[in-house]
């Protein structure tokens, strides 16, 4: 199934990622890079859509952000500015392409995700959050360039409607996806908190494991990948001992506003196998 996938991009295997702000920035997307470099077949090419070419790894492809001439939704927890790969063209690429995230890690070969479905195929990673729905995870999803241009024009025609109804844009691609959508296996794509953080009490006593099987291992929104390698948590990056953590139950202000259980629960060890995997 790879060879009818490839054929339809010439054969070569397109990834692709999009930063905008200062967010991110260089260092997550040269490891990005780094990691698809190491874990997949040539050829390939590694296309950033960008607002800054700044320090970037000279083997990174980089194109302007895709035009989008809309007021993004606020108030909504979906990361809606990626709805700019939607429209009918992604600088000069052609066929489908493989979509990451800046702040996922790569664990095993991603030559397996241009294998499954077919080259018109929208193929997206399930969300581990949400089992008993169908849902997406658009953190890493293949498509065909213009697939989806009809999703960029029922946004851009009222976009915070569209976030108020489906809130994440990993739903509205879900539901809305010409020809609908198929998944990869579940095992492929993993939730770190879902996943490899250990439950409570062994999160105290156990490193967060990497299940077999897995390729990429995606992290929540505001705990990054340094953030698991130097055992820290929270929007703050708190590193503290066992004992310093556990005597934040007794303080509100130190827990963020997470209740007890909650806070006792977030605390992780160093995770040493994110180290192995992201970096330049």
């Amino acid at each position: 199934m790879m060879a009818h996938v490839l054929a339809a991009s010439g054969g070569v295997k397109q990834v692709i990622c999009i930063n905008w702000g200062t967010r991110y920035g260089p260092t997550f997307i040269n490891r990005l890079y780094a990691a698809v470099a190491r874990n997949i077949t040539p050829p390939f090419t590694f296309t950033c859509f960008t607002d800054c070419r700044d320090n970037l790894h000279p083997g990174i492809l980089c194109e302007d952000l895709p035009p989008l001439d809309v007021e993004m939704p606020v108030n909504t927890r979906g990361i809606w500015p990626k709805a700019r790969l939607w429209g009918p063209k992604l600088g000069s690429l052609d066929g489908p392409v493989l979509y990451l995230d800046l702040d996922l890690v790569i664990v095993a070969s991603l030559d397996a995700f241009f294998e499954v479905g077919g080259p018109d195929d929208v193929v997206m990673a399930r969300n581990q959050t949400t089992p008993f729905e169908r849902l997406g995870q658009s953190s890493l999803f293949r498509f065909p360039v213009g697939k989806l241009l009809p999703l960029q024009e029922k946004f851009r025609a009222d976009p915070q409607k569209v976030a108020d109804e489906y809130e994440y844009e990993q739903r509205f691609v879900t539901r809305n996806a010409p020809g609908g959508v198929k998944f990869f296996p579940r095992n492929w794509v993993l939730h770190f908190r879902q996943d490899c953080h250990r439950p409570f009490p062994l999160n105290y006593f156990l490193a967060p494991r990497l299940p077999s099987g897995a390729r990429v291992v995606l992290f929540p929104r505001g705990f990054h990948p340094q953030n698991a390698i130097e055992g820290k948590f929270g929007p703050r990056g708190r590193g503290e001992t066992r004992l310093n953590h556990i005597k934040g139950v007794f303080d509100a202000s130190k827990r963020d506003g997470k209740q007890p259980f909650r806070y006792l629960r977030h605390y992780i060890l160093p995770t040493p196998w994110v180290a192995e995997h992201w970096h330049e």
